[in-house]
């Protein structure tokens, strides 16, 4: 969501940190008051048309005189007054911005690992965080406050980037003994355009970041490899130019080795692909990998014994209006090219555009439809645009939605800010044929390989057993302070058993009327105790989320009581939250949300009403603790305290206690995250970074695989 406390100050938000966050809308004081550009002039009647002239006093009355020389000093006052009055203003304002109590976290030290750059890369073996450095350091006396960090200007990469692919290997015995073949796809129809790869170097900088909650290790992701921008994006048009087909972004970036990628990749001319094309296509030539019904190309039916692959649907929501910067479209060409095509069609990356003009009549006229699509979408996506609109939300989910318990937003209940899912049910309902919707915001970006994100934390949470899933999934997890994901989960037992709240198992009990019926698989086999951690595993997760699923109820998060539909005489549901509303959701899921909406007229907000359901209904949900870095070298115990133990509802993260996620790099208020984003781009950012800084130290940022959210823009070394 792009704006939460809609009733504050969003200058009040901003926090002044070492690093340069982004301004929010209405932050410069300066434009809040006229000022005086230019002094007075007198103009002086020219009483000759020649080139002599003759000056002369002007002839006053004494009234007159007086009056003038009145006007004349009262006019020097009230400028005077004003002028003094915006000095006395801007003083105060300096004064609060130094008088304003730090947040306890701005105490702690700046991490600066994040900027060793490619010059700076080693094995994996060899590397050693900036943290256990720092630790190192202290431990023995020596000075922390600067890294080993020596400039190298001029000097290539030591390691050579290397294509990536995390890919099964669809030609082996091992694959085919198990599933059909999978047919390469292709950019063109005619089957001669191939398919760009990604590249990384083989190493890490010496001194990186390392995350302080999640873990590649324990997810599978990659951790022993770096992407700097030019293998990341540079075949996907970043790293050459528009002639050659490509956007020319990189003319003026720090690019010592870069052109390396060119002796494997060949350039592709991105201004003939239509990518809605290629995606269908590439379905088409595989659809026997996901349907035992469908037959070969050449009419041949599929072997029965072969496993299916499950299909996911990747929405990317959108609106009339959204301006589509460069950087963007490469984002956006990497996904429908790692999820989609590469994968030989797992996945269909799809466009959920809203109408934000409730008066355009999208459903009844196919010229208005695609005109108003062809508008406001990129023509290279413009058949992967599915269009929506508040108007049309009214008539699918009509009201009531009786019995509001407090509505914080006071907006409508089908406004986008209050019901984003209704377009997303809508779709689900519309198109059927998937088994997984991920909900993709477009403010996020990611360093590392999509096809190896998405596939390997789907694969972690199928392993996830049902015991404990709750409770693990509602506390940040935090490898340096809780060890193993083993030692993690016997902790968080330990604390469930000694607390006074029931551990969650199958659907809950609770007061309230209009209640649908719970799916019977939803029951658990055994009681809590007598399981050993062994229900649900192998089991997909019905919702997968990227921060923990909390109790709204324990918090002062603003919107846990946008509740609607439920019987006002009886307590509120209780219900789950996980901020951001970027999820994978099943269909099962989709479905019971779907019917919950129009059936029984049940609705929360958006980020409560998709975990409320699942949690009501013994799905499983779970929350998959992916790298998140911070800014600043936070104590590990007090990291912990703040974001798994507050000490009362009003400290917690997700409520008043938001300015702890400032620093971080994934969350809906973080400024770090675009910051550093920019930089990685090769952008100069509060006064550091940028080429030459990048070309006379240790090169271009090269960063493992990381989730970043919000990026509202995106500048690179221009």
């Amino acid at each position: 969501m792009s704006s939460r406390l809609s009733k504050l100050d969003p200058r009040k938000l901003f926090v002044r940190t070492r690093f340069s966050y982004e301004k929010l809308p209405g932050g410069d004081s300066q434009n809040a008051s006229p000022s005086f550009t230019s002094p007075i002039r007198f103009r002086w009647r020219n009483r000759s048309s020649g080139s002599d002239r003759c000056w002369h006093w002007p002839r006053l009355s004494l009234t007159k005189f007086i009056l003038l020389v009145a006007i004349a000093f009262l006019t020097v006052s009230l400028m005077g007054t004003g002028m003094y009055r915006r000095h006395r203003l801007r003083e105060e304002e300096e004064e609060k911005k130094v008088q304003r109590e730090l947040y306890h976290w701005e105490h702690f030290p700046r991490l600066n690992g994040f900027y060793s750059g490619i010059r700076n890369l080693v094995p994996y073996s060899d590397w050693v965080s900036e943290q256990a450095f720092l630790k190192t350091a202290e431990f023995n006396g020596a000075p922390t406050k600067a890294l080993p960090n020596t400039p190298k200007p001029g000097k290539e990469p030591p390691l050579d980037p290397v294509p990536f692919s995390p890919y099964p290997d669809y030609n082996s015995y091992e694959y085919l003994q198990e599933y059909s073949p999978v047919r390469a796809c292709y950019l063109d129809e005619e089957g001669k355009v191939d398919l760009p790869d990604v590249y990384a170097y083989p190493g890490v900088p010496q001194n990186m970041t390392d995350p302080f909650f999640g873990s590649y290790q324990e997810l599978g992701i990659s951790e022993s490899v770096c992407f700097d921008r030019f293998g990341r994006l540079g075949p996907y048009g970043y790293g050459f130019s528009r002639e050659e087909g490509g956007l020319g972004l990189s003319g003026k970036s720090e690019s010592a080795g870069a052109e390396k990628i060119w002796s494997w990749e060949t350039k592709v001319d991105y201004r003939n692909v239509d990518w809605a094309k290629a995606q269908q296509k590439c379905f088409q030539k595989n659809k026997i990998r996901f349907d035992k019904n469908a037959l070969t190309e050449d009419g041949k039916k599929p072997d029965p014994e072969k496993k299916t692959v499950p299909r996911h649907a990747y929405i990317l929501r959108t609106w009339t209006g959204y301006k589509y910067s460069e950087y963007q479209i490469l984002t956006l060409r990497a996904m429908i090219n790692e999820l989609s095509l590469k994968s030989g069609g797992e996945y269909d990356v799809h466009f959920l555009v809203h109408v934000k003009d409730d008066s355009i009549p999208i459903w009844a006229s196919d010229e208005v439809y695609q005109k108003t699509l062809q508008e406001n979408v990129p023509e290279e996506f413009w058949g992967l645009a599915t269009l929506w609109s508040e108007q049309q939300m009214r008539m699918y989910y009509p009201e009531p939605f009786p019995n509001n318990v407090f509505n914080h937003a006071k907006a409508p209940v089908h406004s986008v800010y209050r019901s984003a899912h209704f377009a997303l049910q809508w779709f689900s309902q519309m198109r059927p044929e998937y088994d997984f919707y991920w909900n993709w915001e477009m403010d996020i970006r990611y360093t590392g390989h999509y096809y190896e994100f998405n596939t390997q934390i789907g694969k972690w949470a199928k392993q996830q057993p049902r015991k404990g899933i709750w409770e693990r999934s509602s506390r940040y997890y935090i490898p340096e302070q809780h060890g193993t994901w083993k030692n993690f989960t016997d902790m968080v037992e330990e604390e469930v058993f000694q607390g006074e709240t029931k551990p969650v198992w199958g659907p809950p009990n609770f007061e309230n009327t209009g209640m649908l019926e719970s799916p019977p698989e939803a029951t658990p086999p055994t009681t809590y105790t007598a399981d050993k951690y062994e229900w649900g595993v192998g089991e997909d997760a019905d919702m997968i989320v990227f921060n923990p699923i909390f109790d709204p109820n324990a918090t002062n998060w603003v919107f846990r009581d946008d509740v609607s539909g439920y019987d006002l005489s009886l307590p509120t549901p209780p219900r789950r939250a996980a901020i951001i509303t970027v999820a994978r959701l099943s269909k099962r899921l989709l479905d019971l949300m779907h019917t919950e909406t129009y059936k029984m007229r049940h609705h929360m907000f958006p980020e409560m009403w998709p975990p409320s359901v699942a949690f009501h209904h013994g799905l499983k949900a779970v929350y998959v603790p992916h790298p998140v870095f911070f800014d600043r070298n936070w104590p590990l115990e007090t990291l912990d305290d703040a974001f798994n133990h507050p000490q009362r509802p009003q400290d917690s993260v997700f409520g008043w206690g938001e300015h702890n996620q400032l620093g971080s790099s994934f969350y809906y208020n973080s400024g770090f995250s675009a910051a550093l984003w920019r930089r990685w781009l090769g952008s100069r950012e509060n006064s550091e970074g940028g080429t030459e800084e990048e070309e006379n130290g240790s090169g271009r940022m090269c960063l493992r695989s990381m989730l970043f959210h919000p990026i509202k823009k995106e500048t690179g070394a221009e």
